[in-house]
């Protein structure tokens, strides 16, 4: 979560696009977030072997998602998400079942920051989340 969070966040500077992966072994599901103006394409890739795909390029996976979304859609949907699962798990619970990753705290919190300075957003903000 740490990356989507991370990699959304990063969309906000001078960065065009972000890319991290989830190892679904044997599998990786690559994802490949790019802006153009205030819109963020999504395109999820899966590749079939994970020891191998980090080195392909995008193109040699199969897309399995792709979508556009206006930024604040796309990062009030992700600080969403992370709430919730914060809201289920709490951080020690998160912790506990993705044992080497702790709760991303400060990513989320960059991450609401730009959202709320930058982002015309009309839906409804949870601040209580940290």
């Amino acid at each position: 979560m740490a990356d989507l969070v991370a990699g959304t966040g990063e969309l906000y500077g001078q960065q065009r696009s972000a890319r991290f992966f989830f190892g679904a072994e044997p599998q990786e599901l690559r994802w490949v977030l790019r802006t153009t103006d205030d819109a963020i394409n999504v395109t999820i890739y899966k590749f079939p072997d994970l020891a191998v795909s980090p080195d392909l390029p995008d193109s040699g996976g199969t897309v399995m998602w792709q979508s556009t979304h206006p930024r604040p859609t796309f990062a009030h949907a992700v600080l969403a998400a992370a709430h919730t699962v914060l809201k289920e798990h709490d951080e020690a619970g998160y912790l506990a079942k993705w044992a080497m990753h702790p709760y991303p705290v400060a990513l989320v919190q960059d991450l609401r920051r730009l959202h709320m300075r930058d982002d015309v957003c009309d839906l409804p903000n949870d601040l209580s989340c940290p």
